[in-house]
């Protein structure tokens, strides 16, 4: 009986041919994709076909502008915490999107940008074709963490898969990838695509997590401090919370890690002046510029820091004790080691209930922006999702609306950019359809994006848009005022009616003029479940900035 042959031929899998799209497509679906944020273009045609073809497998959103696409792909991600994609031509295409990209690095947002090219033997030539522009893989590399060119149709698999990878690893953030117009539709044999294997997460430091566990057990007054990268460690910081009897601060990004109900949640001025007593500080997951650059440090303070990048803990000043990976399995580690050194505390509840009601009372100075807050806190449900921007309302917000849950106060970070929350809002809506979306805004940054209320329309997105009109760039306007002499320039606005406008996209529109009218008009607009637009006439308002910059308190 003849022996059966095994050569590595025969057991090799099968190759089949396809085009460079449809490798894309296929491994972008491989790895969970399953919405696709785009404007298209002729540069894409390809690509945007093979979408087509995958048919229920992978859903477009096709938006009125590049920026919309991109932001609403942030928006996606920040709610979800899950990667997501958009696609736009090159060029124009891309630098439209290049905000929202940028934002996306500032964030630690996994976006995946697929940006077209021009024909692939004409890039870098300088011949002048549709949407050239000189370096575009330069400009690219310089908003995002990974990019690369898919220059065949055999390695579109291990671009996304790379891309996809280098977004789940380290410091999360954003990717792209380019492909050359005529290279999307060029076919070749390409090999069977897989489910992509699980990001590998850096051993843990036994010594360091020992040494945190001992520095931060034997501290009397630990103050921990929660960024963006600790969203996804809720649980194990609320554990740590207690065990320590440390108070959260959370300002922006790290809102909703630790329960606003809970009295250790903290927002700012309470934390600094807990930075100030503290004599260990835990930060997870932040850069934790604020504190150590405004509020200062020095040698009785110690610090651990937890970060998925190697390089951030010491970039401003060298912790006590650093902690690199996935946070919440360092915390996980960290809960586990501590009963060993931990000192017995007496619960700070009552003490943090007196700092929050006396800072309630000092907040009343921004009269009406606590009363806006508290009509969105009492309709937006717990589970519901605050995108915020740069106006009078989101400074505030930021300080005072109670945040209940993860990824539910979507904040643009460091980048802080006007424009981005509208279309942001839709799409974490879109990602969401599970909750309500609250998209606040003023009339300034409402309008580089508005346009997308076509894109609600078309795809159903039931996001409910807050625009408080003041008539002016607001902050803008009073720096002028109180710093300039009141010389104005380039700061007041000429506005349309915006429940007309919202009107006019077959959106329903609503006006409010104070607090109860805001209330009962979101209630009214959370019910119906279709986009929506409240338009809130309002006049100057009184500036939060004593309450975010404040001076030193540790340190020469």
């Amino acid at each position: 009986m003849a022996k059966r042959k095994t050569s590595r031929t025969a057991k090799a899998a099968p190759m089949q041919p396809m085009t460079a799209a449809e490798a894309t497509v296929a491994a972008l679906k491989a790895h969970g994709i399953d919405t696709l944020y785009a404007l298209p273009g002729i540069h894409n045609d390809h690509f945007f076909d093979a979408v087509q073809r995958a048919g229920d497998a992978m859903r477009t959103v096709h938006t009125r502008h590049e920026q919309g696409a991109a932001y609403m792909a942030l928006g996606a991600a920040l709610a979800t915490g899950r990667p997501q994609i958009y696609a736009v031509v090159p060029g124009p295409g891309l630098l439209n999107s290049g905000a929202a990209l940028l934002t996306a690095y500032g964030m630690n947002a996994a976006v995946l940008a697929i940006i077209g090219q021009i024909p692939h033997a004409a890039i870098g030539r300088g011949f002048g074709y549709l949407h050239e522009i000189r370096d575009q893989a330069g400009i690219i590399s310089r908003l995002v963490d990974h990019s690369a060119r898919i220059d065949a149709p055999g390695e579109a698999p291990a671009r996304v898969a790379a891309a996809m990878r280098a977004m789940a690893s380290g410091r999360r953030g954003p990717a792209a990838l380019e492909c050359a117009m005529d290279m999307w539709g060029r076919s070749a044999p390409v090999g069977p695509i897989g489910k992509p294997a699980p990001p590998r997460e850096p051993k843990i430091d036994e010594d360091a997590l020992r040494a945190a566990a001992k520095l931060l057990g034997g501290a009397k007054r630990v103050l921990i401090v929660a960024g963006g990268g600790a969203q996804d460690a809720s649980p194990e910081v609320t554990q740590l919370s207690a065990l320590l009897q440390a108070p959260v601060l959370a300002y922006r990004r790290g809102r909703g890690v630790l329960d606003s109900r809970d009295p250790l949640s903290v927002t700012l001025p309470i934390g600094r002046d807990l930075w100030a007593e503290a004599d260990a500080v835990l930060a997870v997951g932040t850069r934790l510029l604020m504190p150590q650059r405004e509020w200062g440090t020095d040698k009785a303070l110690k610090i651990v820091r937890v970060d998925s990048d190697k390089h951030e803990p010491a970039r401003l000043q060298k912790p006590k004790v650093a902690l690199i990976g996935d946070a919440a399995q360092i915390l996980r580690r960290l809960i586990d080691a501590l009963p060993k050194y931990n000192l017995r505390r007496a619960s700070r509840k009552a003490e943090l209930q007196e700092r929050q009601a006396k800072l309630r009372k000092r907040l009343e100075k921004l009269s009406p922006q606590m009363g806006f807050l508290d009509a969105i806190r009492a309709e937006l449900p717990v589970d519901g999702i605050y995108v915020d921007e740069v106006t009078q309302i989101g400074f505030a917000a930021r300080l005072a609306l109670p945040v209940y849950k993860p990824r539910t106060f979507l904040s643009p970070g460091y980048q802080d950019n006007l424009g981005w929350g509208f279309a942001t809002g839709l799409g974490a809506q879109d990602a969401r359809r599970d909750v309500p979306v609250l998209s606040i805004n003023g009339d300034g940054g409402f309008l580089y994006t508005a346009n997308e209320l076509a894109t609600a329309m078309r795809h159903r997105i039931p996001l409910v848009s807050v625009v408080f009109a003041d008539g002016a760039f607001g902050n803008v306007r009073r720096i002028q005022q109180e710093h300039y002499g009141n010389r104005l320039i380039a700061c007041d606005l000429a506005n349309p009616d915006f429940v007309k406008y919202a009107e006019s996209f077959g959106a329903t529109g609503l006006r409010a003029r104070d607090p109860a009218e805001l209330r009962s008009a979101l209630k009214q607009a959370f019910a119906r479940r279709e986009p929506a637009v409240i338009e809130v006439p309002v006049g100057p308002m009184p500036s939060p900035w004593e309450f975010i910059h404040m001076p030193k308190v540790r340190g020469a």
